[in-house]
């Protein structure tokens, strides 16, 4: 079976309730593309709406796309670009 590694690439992210919301983020707030409650945020993607909890990191793809990371997975997965 071919293996295949993932190519690095530079992502924008922050984490819900703990980080400044960026203003890409809430371009998506204004399109309600997103919705932010008090403990959690609600995210439309192409898989369907998904749920950001307090804590959680909201990730700007490559291709503009948003959508949410938990902490755990984030960590295993992106590490800090200078």
């Amino acid at each position: 079976m071919p293996k295949f590694r993932k190519k690095p690439v530079v992502i924008e992210a922050f984490r819900l309730a703990f980080d400044n919301v960026p203003d890409w983020f809430m371009d998506k707030v204004t399109t309600n593309e997103c919705v932010i409650y008090p403990q959690y945020a609600e995210i439309k993607t192409l898989e369907g709406t998904m749920r950001a909890d307090a804590g959680d990191f909201i990730i700007k793809g490559v291709k503009g796309e948003i959508y949410p990371c938990k902490p755990d997975i984030f960590a295993a997965t992106y590490e800090p670009a200078d």
